[in-house]
């Protein structure tokens, strides 16, 4: 059974332990180890993390199987004081994956926005990851293609992906 907990300033680390083995997984063939070491600073520092809990910027969750925590989500709702709901992280431990978790995970996402009077989900996707088929079958469609400059001379290439509900 999957659980969806609420997460906070004592979960950092948990955070952080997620993300230090998905990251590599996911965005090791994508990204150079420079720019993928600069992004989990800006990120995923303790202080990043920190400030994005404690103002609320995002809502943080981890995700519980019956036997450990084996993920996390970051949410935003009424994300640009609009009916949606923003994804802004979700990671699953990659023994976890094709399970069928990741899918029960956005159907919780969504109950979740539903009771805070979303009518879409939205999130960014790295345009080279391979979550992008996932996503798509799931619901999600492209809206959008756009390059962010996140400093340093990098760029995230991404599709904003929306799920209407």
């Amino acid at each position: 059974m999957i659980t969806i907990l609420d997460a906070g300033l004592n979960d950092i680390k948990t955070i952080q332990e997620i993300t230090n083995i998905t990251w590599p997984i996911t965005y090791g063939e994508i990204l150079s180890k420079e720019q993928l070491d600069y992004m989990l600073g800006l990120f995923y520092s303790e202080e990043a993390l920190a400030k994005q809990i404690e103002n609320k910027e995002q809502l943080f969750y981890l995700i519980s199987d019956s036997e450990s925590i084996i993920g996390f989500i970051g949410i935003e709702h009424n994300y640009k004081n609009e009916a949606i709901t923003k994804i802004h992280k979700i990671y699953l431990l990659p023994e976890t994956q094709g399970k069928g978790i990741g899918k029960k995970v956005f159907d919780e996402i969504q109950n979740m926005a539903l009771e805070n009077n979303s009518k879409a989900l939205l999130l960014n996707v790295n345009r080279f990851n391979t979550a992008l088929g996932f996503y798509k079958k799931i619901g999600f469609q492209v809206a959008e293609e756009v390059n962010i400059e996140i400093g340093n001379g990098y760029l995230m290439e991404d599709y904003v992906m929306e799920k209407k509900f």
